[in-house]
């Protein structure tokens, strides 16, 4: 049984307002971050689930697995890029370590499963528009077709266009996307369903800050950007003044930072009643993205004399994939069995671009076109095969009490590596290259469900999971990111991928007037595989280790109260206590993890949304506290806790000629103005480090809905 965010509760925040978003306010466990509001800077978001971070989860859309949901997607795609918020239907979070049809190869704790709206039966449009801080413009229109035929053919198709200001410094943060999904029941005894998403985001990155640029310089402390001389002046050694308080000036800010990513996704969606016993279910897919990821460079020099050039890494990436799933009821039974394959082909390069002398010619801008680059750095490509199969049994012992039972194989294979190198950049005459294979012959899954008095239910879930090996550019956080070939073909010997065994056991309460959970859960980790990070943000030396174990205990209660027919109140709490199980050598030091607290995820969060209704009136007050979060593995350093609060307040407008349903709403976003570190990127061994975001101000926005 999963935990599901209806389209009730999404449409409680500003519209626009990523699905992550709204899970990390109202969901007990689930802690998210982000730079900006509406939580759509795809480089400052940072995930966790019950101490999982965004890419050790499994994600699907409509049954379509999005991969890693980490920054620079290798395999997938972010959810805020494959689908427009407005046309989610549901979120359902799994209780445990997720379902065993659950296609994915990155899941070591849990999943998110998305599903889309489907079209109306009736002709009709929605439009809205919203207005808010810092020039954001937010446009989104969705027209549906109703029934066009006696077969009951139906259609919808969407647009969404958001442009805001960052909210410190400058630069443009764009992302336009569009959506279309079709229904088509195949009669009485299943239905074909199509879905296309196009998305591209066009962001300006804020800058990075650490602990010590946030004591002497302040949160605000951003790129240079459109200040071109400033940034040329730094490069020089010519800083700002007060930047010699800082330990590195040289890293306080570049010029800019920025990314262009494009999407295409489509898939297709089969489910068919052979017989009345049995039922084919399946899902065919296609990806093609494109994304570049830039900084600006101080510590290169230009061909023609500048003191820094243009980094820009170039990604693209192709993958093809399908389930099929058979189902069978045969008396208390429910039988499944199904498969899963993919193919995704990888290229990754870093090319360099040449600057402007100060007065002599305009500055690259950040977002492209990326023309005429003076050197490619290193080139990367990998072709990954996978492959899933799974058996499961749901025994419905009696109407009260359901044992479900199964196991998943797993087979992920990458092969390939650096194709280009260039050893002036790189300093090393061979970068990593090979394959490397994960296998998992049988992962088990038991869960148990029993609801033992009206209202009440007790379950359990137990789960072994196991995550593929991740894979991208040299000298990132994977094992083909290593200096060069002679550490990877040694890391090969001896590397192991990382997996899990999971436990959960809970009560649920569900009534009227009151619903409550409460979830004890217990993780043991094997082959944690740590990135752990030194140098600067352009030039980051990237170790990979092994930290060995890491154990985990944590509890999440929530309770939602309605005393009155209009009033809702949400309360939730959780606490986790996750300690790494050994101590690690990193550059010939030792240093001892042994009961090192997890980094970057809170130990105690709390939570609270009240929700009224009064006539046409709506009023949503949200607030969640974010306990201390580590930010280096020897738990030197760390992210003080804050609070944030959200308000939104809504009416509806009735009987208005022409329009089915007019809407008008107002949100304020950390409602106190708190002053707070939102996402913590890259973590040292101990230390500071400039990987963190600030937190968006007090924010304002205006939505105006219409239903035709």
């Amino acid at each position: 049984m999963e935990q599901t965010i209806t389209r009730k509760m999404l449409n409680r925040f500003v519209a626009g307002t990523s699905p992550l978003q709204v899970l990390g306010a109202t969901t007990p466990g689930v802690s998210f971050a982000t730079a900006d509001a509406l939580g759509l800077d795809t480089y400052a978001n940072s995930l966790y689930i019950r101490g999982y971070n965004q890419s050790q989860l499994g994600v699907t859309l409509d049954g379509i697995p999005l991969g890693d949901q980490g920054f620079i997607n290798t395999n997938g795609l972010d959810i805020n890029e494959a689908v427009t918020p407005d046309n989610i239907a549901r979120i359902d979070m799994s209780q445990g370590g997720g379902a065993l049809d659950v296609a994915s190869t990155a899941n070591l704790g849990g999943a998110l499963q998305y599903y889309t709206q489907d079209p109306r039966d009736t002709l009709g449009a929605d439009v809205s528009q919203t207005f808010g801080s810092n020039n954001t413009y937010r446009t989104f229109g969705r027209f549906h077709s109703g029934v066009l035929n006696q077969t009951g053919t139906k259609f919808m198709a969407s647009y969404a266009r958001t442009d805001a200001q960052k909210w410190k410094g400058h630069g443009d943060q764009y992302e336009q996307q569009a959506n279309f999904k079709f229904v088509q029941p195949l009669g009485e005894r299943g239905q074909l369903t199509g879905f296309f998403d196009y998305s591209e985001f066009n962001q300006y990155n804020y800058g990075n800050i650490s602990l010590e640029i946030k004591q002497k310089l302040g949160s605000r402390t951003d790129y240079f950007y459109p200040d071109y001389k400033g940034a040329y002046l730094a490069a020089q050694g010519i800083f700002p003044a007060g930047w010699d308080q800082v330990s590195s000036p040289t890293d306080i800010a570049y010029y800019d930072a920025a990314q262009d990513q494009r999407n295409y996704l489509t898939g297709l969606n089969g489910n068919y009643d052979l017989t009345s016993r049995l039922r084919l279910k399946s899902v065919l897919y296609a990806q093609v993205s494109g994304g570049d990821y830039e900084f600006t460079n101080p510590y290169v020099s230009s061909p023609n004399g500048a003191p820094m050039i243009q980094q820009a890494d170039h990604q693209w990436f192709r993958r093809v994939g399908g389930t099929l799933a058979l189902q069978y009821r045969l008396g208390h039974h429910d039988l499944e069995s199904g498969v899963w394959y993919e193919n995704n082909d990888f290229t990754y390069s870093q090319r360099l671009y040449s600057q402007p002398l100060l007065g002599e010619g305009t500055p690259r801008k950040g977002t492209g076109p990326y023309e005429d680059s003076f050197a490619t750095r290193y080139g990367v490509q990998m072709n990954t095969n996978t492959f899933q199969y799974y058996l499961q049994d749901a025994w419905h012992i009696m109407p009260s009490l359901r044992l479900h039972a199964g196991f998943k194989s797993l087979l992920v294979t990458t092969a390939g590596g650096a194709f280009e190198n260039n050893e002036t950049y790189t300093g090393q005459s061979a970068l990593p290259s090979g394959s490397l294979t994960t296998a998992g012959a049988f992962l088990p899954h038991v869960s148990l469900n029993w609801t033992f008095l009206r209202h009440h239910e007790l379950f359990f879930d137990v789960s072994r999971d196991m995550r593929a090996y991740s894979y991208g550019g040299w000298n990132s956080p994977v094992a083909w990111g290593v200096d060069n070939q002679t550490i990877f073909s040694q890391l090969r010997k001896t590397l192991k991928p990382e997996s899990t065994w999971n436990y959960l056991i809970g009560y649920r309460y569900n009534s009227k007037y009151v619903d409550g959970v409460l979830n004890l859960y217990h993780s043991d980790y094997s082959n944690r595989l740590a990135p752990i990070t030194s140098g600067t943000l352009v030039n980051a030396n990237q170790t990979f280790l092994n930290v060995g174990s890491m154990a985990m205990w944590g509890i999440d209660a929530g309770v939602t109260v309605r005393p009155l027919p209009h009033l809702e109140i949400f309360n939730s709490i959780s606490y986790n206590h996750s300690t790494y199980g050994q101590g690690i050598y990193n550059a010939g030091v030792y240093y001892d993890l042994k009961g090192k607290l997890e980094v970057n995820y809170p130990s105690v969060m709390y939570k609270s949304n009240v929700a009224y209704t009064y006539g046409n009136a709506t009023l949503n007050f949200n607030v969640y506290y974010m306990g201390r979060r580590y930010l280096s593995y020897m738990n030197d350093t760390s992210v003080d806790p804050y609070w944030n609060a959200n308000l939104t307040a809504s009416y509806d407008f009735k009987h208005v000629p022409h329009v089915a349903d007019l809407n008008f709403s107002l949100g304020i976003y950390n409602l106190f103005n708190q002053e707070y570190i939102s996402s913590i990127g890259a973590n040292p061994i101990s230390g500071d480090r400039q990987s963190m975001f600030a937190g968006a101000p007090r924010q304002f926005f205006g939505t105006l809905r219409a239903r035709f």
